[in-house]
């Protein structure tokens, strides 16, 4: 096993993959190694829903606000974490994080406290690795995760606006928090593809655009990453390697509205791998192309 590693998965855009990235790439990790933690800090609380966990999301299974509790109160975290599957656990939503943020604001180093009360005392004793799933907003709850965590994956979709959410993501989250304390990206990879690389879809523009952007490319995951003699093969209709990205699959809807991981839905997709390589990339703190 690497050393202990904290990750937030965070795009400044609803509706990207964030959560099921989130989820599957902490199950992999728990799968790995010992256990992992997922932290659900999104107030539409996508995950905490699809797990199961509705009681938790709306208060009712605690009677209290557990992540007001946490956060601000320095409650101990594992009094309200739950079991996911194995070695997986989650520290559920609450379904009334707007009352947290405004807390936050007026809390003494409000930023910190994720990392105070929860990855520090939590990671590499109780936990091997923690995932924070983070809100699509900029706020208090994203600036812990981003601090909390210090490392980044990027998932995107190609659908409208994924231009503006990855610009919008390095440049109003990522190079803002670096004004304040390290951010390393471990990897941006696109994600639900379905169309072809071989005519002007948004699923070719979208591939194009991470492996050909230097700033960017380097974080691109093996599984989806196209060098220029790739896109000369697929241009000239000589392409017969992978098809880059991680590919829309039923099993991985069905896995979502099963809530369950695609691993303990379906363990034969073709598209674990891909999770697999995204573990690999946080348990290495970068992609090893």
């Amino acid at each position: 096993m690497q050393q202990p590693r904290a990750v937030s998965v965070g795009v400044l855009k609803g509706g990207f993959g964030k959560t099921t990235t989130a989820l599957n790439v902490a199950r992999e990790l728990a799968e790995r190694n010992d256990r992992a933690l997922l932290v659900d800090l999104d107030d539409n609380g996508h995950l905490t829903l699809n797990l199961g966990f509705e009681e938790h999301y709306n208060g009712t299974a605690n009677k209290t606000n557990h992540t007001e509790d946490v956060l601000v109160n320095s409650t101990d975290p594992t009094e309200y974490t739950v079991n996911v599957i194995d070695d997986l656990d989650l520290f559920p939503a609450h379904e009334d994080l707007e009352s947290v943020q405004n807390a936050l604001k007026d809390a003494t180093m409000g930023t910190t406290r994720l990392r105070k009360n929860m990855i520090d005392p939590l990671l590499g004793d109780t936990y091997d690795y923690i995932v924070v799933d983070t809100p699509a907003n900029r706020g208090k709850l994203n600036d812990n995760a981003m601090y909390g965590t210090q490392n980044l994956i990027i998932p995107l979709r190609p659908e409208h606006g994924y231009e503006s959410g990855l610009v919008n993501t390095i440049n109003r989250l990522v190079k803002e928090a670096r004004e304040y304390f390290e951010l390393d990206i471990l990897a941006v990879h696109p994600t639900d593809l379905a169309g072809r690389i071989d005519h002007d879809t948004r699923d070719r523009r979208l591939v194009k655009e991470l492996c050909t952007r230097k700033a960017v490319a380097k974080h691109v995951p093996e599984f989806a990453y196209l060098d220029e003699d790739d896109w000369k093969a697929i241009d000239e209709g000589n392409y017969s390697g992978k098809l880059p990205g991680i590919r829309h699959r039923g099993s991985i809807d069905r896995a979502n509205e099963e809530g369950l991981p695609l691993r303990d839905f379906d363990d034969t997709s073709d598209q674990l791998s891909a999770y697999q390589e995204l573990a690999a990339i946080v348990e290495q703190g970068e992609v090893n192309r």
